[in-house]
């Protein structure tokens, strides 16, 4: 009888655990002005602007979250469905970025022509969204449009204008991804044709 009293608390307590599971979402919002927010963190205010600004909502629960947006655009809803970590991207300019394989490996001293022709086509083929892959963790965001990048809400994501420093641990997180705007890619696509000579 006790064995039978021990296993239905046991399998309570499991259904328990399961059952608290907490659900959350990570939005970050990239804009190229000041991003107003309200207390609820689902009506935001952007205006035109030339300077990059981001910030981090955090919402709890299982719920979809939805964002009432107001640009100079007009006006939209972006909906976060499932928990995760998503980009909201309320800039004039497409952002694209992908997932960082860092090793310990040492890095490339040089790298051949045809390995720089190989990441000019990546590059340009990421600007058109034309390799945009979910199985590959490549992201193509248009203007005024929200993207899932993964479920780790802890992964971390370095954003358009901001560099991955070279003192970055990064097995301190789950996950690494870096963003660039279209511009962004534009430059070093230009940088790296001018080497490819």
């Amino acid at each position: 009888m006790k064995m039978k009293t021990l296993f239905l608390w046991g399998c309570s307590g499991l259904i328990f655990l399961t059952a608290c599971t907490s659900h959350s979402k990570k939005i970050l919002v990239y804009a190229s002005s000041e991003i107003q927010v309200d207390n609820s963190q689902q009506n935001i205010t952007v205006t035109d602007g030339t300077t990059h600004q981001e910030k981090e909502l955090e919402f709890s629960g299982s719920a979809p979250v939805t964002l009432n947006v107001q640009t100079p655009a007009g006006k939209f809803t972006l909906e976060a469905k499932e928990d995760g970590l998503y980009i909201a991207n309320l800039k004039t300019d497409t952002v694209v970025g992908s997932f960082q394989h860092v090793g310990t490996e040492a890095g490339e001293g040089r790298i051949t022509q045809d390995q720089l022709t190989q990441r000019i086509d990546s590059l340009q083929k990421l600007v058109l969204g034309q390799n945009q892959s979910v199985v590959n963790r490549n992201y193509f965001i248009p203007p005024n449009k929200i993207s899932k990048i993964t479920t780790a809400t802890n992964a971390k994501i370095f954003g358009p204008y901001t560099s991955v420093p070279g003192s970055f641990d990064a097995g301190s997180v789950p996950e690494l991804y870096k963003f660039y705007t279209n511009e962004e890619v534009r430059e070093i696509i230009a940088k790296l044709s001018g080497m490819n000579k």
